[in-house]
């Protein structure tokens, strides 16, 4: 019997924490036939490059060859985008419906990813450490973490000396106006949510995910912790990573609010009369050689 037969997210902690874990981990299994069927991903028809903000790919730089892992990956479309940059690229996420949506995902485009079903704090137990030249992990992912330090660790023992650790992310800001907005809401950008750590874990019980499709019929409730920027860098730099740049943009992938823009880079943004707030970010952070 293989690992993945028996294997359960929340086993990574005890108590409170680990039913959290788990049931994000059932939530996300719902999640993934919607997001698998949608138009927010159109699946086969968008390209996944554009997923990644342009100074992603100058801060990634050169992939052709790299040993890259892509953690807490879903259903791997920016996976394949790192994997056409001519990367060797592995996936893990801790979702048993993603991993095979990802799988089949990636057989359809013709693209060779290795994926693993894990969770991402068992990451080194499952694909070795002082593996990758490069540790991924993209937009929508430091909230579901309980515990920072631990991913941090994790991520440092996974690279290789001189490797590079590469987290493109929501920023803090964004999650403190609110996954989404209200239907009673205005205009005004007001912030509703958290902006710094320490509350614990946050519930969400919505029918609807963040895509277009049909309501979850089951686990729908799902748990998150706020990370802030100042926690995220220093968990980093305590975990023995240098942090080589850290950039801030006014852009997203995606329109999140009705009045957003499309800029040159194909992405959306606030009016110009609005306040120029940071959206997302990218940060670097490497490991040092001996």
């Amino acid at each position: 019997m293989g690992w993945e037969c028996w294997y359960n997210a929340g086993m990574s902690f005890d108590g409170e924490v680990g039913e959290m874990v788990r049931a994000n981990q059932a939530n996300w299994d719902a999640r993934t036939p919607v997001h698998a069927a949608s138009e927010f991903y159109a699946i086969g028809r968008r390209d996944p490059h554009g997923w990644f903000a342009p100074f992603e790919w100058h801060d990634l730089g050169d992939l052709a060859g790299r040993e890259v892992v892509h953690l807490q990956c879903h259903i791997g479309i920016e996976t394949i985008a790192l994997a056409r940059q001519g990367a060797r690229v592995t996936g893990l996420d801790f979702s048993t419906a993603a991993v095979a949506e990802a799988r089949r995902i990636a057989a359809e485009e013709g693209v060779s990813i290795e994926y693993v079903r894990a969770d991402v704090h068992d990451a080194v137990a499952h694909l070795g450490s002082g593996r990758f030249d490069v540790v991924y992990t993209g937009k929508g992912a430091l909230c579901y973490l309980p515990d920072l330090p631990r991913w941090a660790a994790t991520v440092a023992e996974l690279l290789k000396p001189g490797g590079f650790a590469y987290i493109a992310e929501f920023h803090p800001v964004l999650t403190a106006l609110g996954t989404s907005p209200g239907p009673d809401d205005g205009p005004e950008l007001l912030l509703r949510h958290d902006y710094l750590e320490g509350r614990g874990a946050v519930v969400r019980d919505s029918t609807y995910t963040y895509t277009d499709g049909p309501a979850l019929t089951s686990a729908t409730a799902s748990y998150e912790w706020r990370h802030s920027l100042g926690e995220l860098v220093t968990t980093l730099v305590r975990a023995g990573l240098r942090i080589d740049s850290l950039t801030e943009t006014d852009e997203l992938p995606w329109p999140r609010w009705a009045r957003m823009t499309r800029a040159e880079s194909g992405w959306w943004t606030l009016p110009d009369d609005d306040p120029k707030i940071a959206l997302l970010f990218g940060l670097k952070a490497s490991k040092p050689a001996p």
